[in-house]
């Protein structure tokens, strides 16, 4: 298990200008390690678990990123945490610390858990993600998400790829 690297994610194909096509081979059931792990901390605001601000946000912390080429294509994931029902957390990763943005790094093991389906399936992948901890012998520390497509490009792709990333203590 290496530190700090993502499987593979082949950003290339991408047919709606939006959201690259993923491919979830190779991101099932693997241990990341994480050892002061950069990323940029930016927050959406919501109703019921369901971001009324994402767009805003998500495109000024790219500008931000893009500005000073804090982005890695090869190795990126947005991790996503639900806070409370009108608000979430997401952690951008980046190589380099990126100005006017907030900065926190990780540090831990972690789980990744391959999902597909409709976004409201969340409390069930969470909860999934929880049991696959515990029947490694651990316990769950915190359950992130990867988003890796919009609701419009999963709906062009045919198919939602949502990774479970889960702590484990």
């Amino acid at each position: 298990m290496q530190t700090n690297t993502l499987p593979a994610h082949d950003m290339s194909t991408n047919l709606t200008g939006c959201c690259p096509e993923f491919d979830p081979e190779g991101w099932e059931g693997v241990e990341l390690q994480f050892r002061d792990r950069l990323f940029v901390r930016a927050t959406t605001k919501g109703e019921n678990h369901v971001p009324t601000n994402m767009d805003a946000v998500f495109t000024r912390v790219s500008d931000h990123m893009n500005d000073v080429g804090a982005m890695d294509p090869d190795d990126f994931i947005v991790l996503t945490h639900d806070l409370s029902p009108s608000e979430s957390e997401h952690l951008f990763a980046v190589s380099k610390p990126v100005p006017g943005e907030t900065m926190v790094r990780l540090t831990g093991k972690y789980l990744t858990g391959v999902f597909e389906g409709p976004y409201d399936q969340g409390l069930k992948w969470f909860i999934e993600m929880g049991k696959r901890i515990r029947e490694r012998g651990g316990e769950p520390g915190k359950i992130y998400f990867y988003y890796t497509t919009c609701p419009q490009c999963a709906e062009e792709y045919g198919k939602n790829y949502v990774i479970g990333v889960a702590e484990i203590l």
